[in-house]
């Protein structure tokens, strides 16, 4: 069997995330796997890098499956034809950016050691017409700087129970964030987070905290408090999906 690793990118708005589910076919893991079963003419599993919420957006989700030798023949065992094959198959709203052959002990989400997310916020009463689907408009002005003083608590490893959307999580809600990037360009104020892995919601509603602080609604000292109470309700509430892009995964 061959291993086989994709890059892939996909605009989420009418899909109901990445993972696959029984009850509807509008899923991104759905899509790709469907395409490969009839292209391959037996069910093919794909496994991604992690699951995104509906109607969140990726620019570099990773993901991986396995063929069988003889099937790779289909595409001449050439990595851009298998790449164009895919493309030629799927919606017009998610692209496989590239193929490769990768080991066979690699596992797209097993293996990642960071991944960054981006949330887009257009600060302005005015709305971004061009840019509503990838936004979330917040009217009133923010203090970047407050935003900025609460987000450094979050930096490092901290027990994240309190920025979890999951309340039955079982298994452990430790992780590290390596770095937050504030970013205002004009209207538009991007949030960047890196760390090496993020929690069910983790990233909206760490986003919904911080925008609640640059409004003022909470002083950035809060969030200490937040982390240490692991209370759900503690926190601000999740921001909407459109805003958020998964935007890189890397690995060793």
């Amino acid at each position: 069997m061959r291993n086989i690793r994709i890059t892939v990118q996909y605009e989420g708005t009418r899909y109901k995330g990445w993972q696959r589910q029984v009850s509807t076919e509008q899923t991104i893991q759905g899509k790709l796997e469907s395409v490969l079963s009839r292209q391959f003419e037996r069910k093919i599993e794909i496994d991604g890098s992690g699951r995104t919420d509906g109607g969140v957006h990726a620019r570099g989700q990773v993901a991986n499956f396995r063929l069988k030798e003889e099937e790779t023949e289909l595409f001449h065992q050439n990595m851009e034809e298998l790449t164009a094959l895919l493309n030629g198959y799927l919606p017009e709203d998610i692209a496989v950016l590239g193929a490769e052959l990768a080991s066979d002990r690699f596992h797209s989400r097993l293996n990642a050691v960071s991944k960054t997310y981006k949330y887009r916020i257009w600060n302005s009463p005015v709305p971004n017409v061009f840019d509503r689907k990838y936004v979330w408009q917040v009217k009133e002005p923010l203090d970047v700087q407050a935003m900025e003083r609460a987000a450094g608590y979050l930096l490092g490893e901290h027990d994240f129970a309190a920025f979890c959307g999951n309340p039955r999580m079982k298994k452990s809600t430790v992780r590290k964030i390596h770095e937050i990037r504030i970013e205002k360009n004009g209207p538009e104020i991007d949030l960047i987070y890196t760390g090496n892995g993020f929690l069910q919601n983790m990233v909206r509603i760490i986003s919904g905290t911080l925008v609640e602080t640059g409004l003022k609604e909470r002083r950035p000292e809060e969030i200490e408090e937040i982390l240490e109470s692991k209370d759900r309700k503690k926190a601000g509430a999740k921001a909407p999906a459109q805003g958020l892009i998964l935007w890189e995964v890397k690995y060793d």
